[in-house]
């Protein structure tokens, strides 16, 4: 609207007066006018995307030291990463990181890929909801695959605000997907612990129950053995191995040790 940059006129006609020209040009620009009218009407402003048909490229990079991450063993992981999303991806080591160039005929195929791949180079963040998998189920609570190739504790407490006196009474089974947030990262093992209840709206009046210190529990039972009227004043001794008292080749803990 506010003016042309360029303009190319291919009249081959002898003696062409300016007036003709400036009637010429002013008729070009009613007519330019009309038109952005009538695309305006229809869309005021650009989109912000391409339509999903659209073939496109993206790229990212990436740290140097996720390449190997995302290339796999043999390139296992960034052909699996093609075979699923459809996507072309390649990648090459420069100076600056890892730079990956994803190409795909539209743009679902994009977004698997891309998915994909910042799952393999994203840094986990407490206090993130992610969506997971029950991989394994223990008497204590569950092992849930947040991201990949990591696993996190979904504690029994942390499943729901009632209390479970089983993982039976939880519901859960091994492939269960469930939205779980990271509430705690160790800092000297790097474990991750997972909570659902975390997000559940947290019942009116609940009190959370206290936990015993350490010193007042009653003694550990796992492992106890009833002791024997000759060991009354026998002190436990410790192996070359660390191990308490004699080893026995017939007891009932796995049988023989070697």
């Amino acid at each position: 609207r506010e003016g042309i940059t360029a303009t190319q006129m291919d009249i081959k006609c002898d003696g062409l007066s300016y007036e003709v020209l400036e009637r010429a040009l002013n008729q070009a620009r009613d007519g330019r006018l009309h038109i952005l009218d009538i695309i305006e009407n229809t869309i005021p402003a650009p989109r912000e995307d391409y339509k999903p048909h659209v073939p496109r490229i993206v790229t990212m990079l990436i740290p140097k030291e996720l390449i190997g991450a995302v290339i796999g063993p043999g390139g296992k992981i960034i052909q699996g990463i093609q075979e699923a999303s459809g996507a072309t991806v390649s990648i090459d080591e420069i100076p600056e990181g890892g730079y990956i160039e994803i190409a795909a005929a539209n743009k679902p195929s994009i977004d698997k890929a891309l998915e994909m791949i910042n799952a393999i180079v994203e840094l986990p963040e407490e206090g993130k909801v992610y969506h997971g998998k029950v991989r394994s189920i223990l008497e204590f609570g569950a092992f849930v695959e947040f991201m990949p190739n990591r696993d996190g504790l979904l504690h029994i407490s942390e499943i729901s605000w009632d209390r479970l006196e089983n993982m039976e009474a939880s519901g859960l089974k091994e492939g269960d997907e469930v939205d779980v947030k990271l509430i705690e990262i160790d800092k000297k093992t790097g474990k991750y612990r997972l909570s659902m209840r975390a997000l559940q709206p947290k019942p009116e009046g609940y009190v959370e129950r206290e936990r015993a210190p350490r010193g007042e529990r009653g003694p550990r039972r796992d492992g106890d053995r009833p002791r024997r009227d000759g060991d009354r004043n026998d002190r436990p001794r410790r192996d070359d191995r660390g191990e308490r008292g004699p080893r026995r080749d017939n007891n009932n803990y796995g049988g023989p040790r070697n």
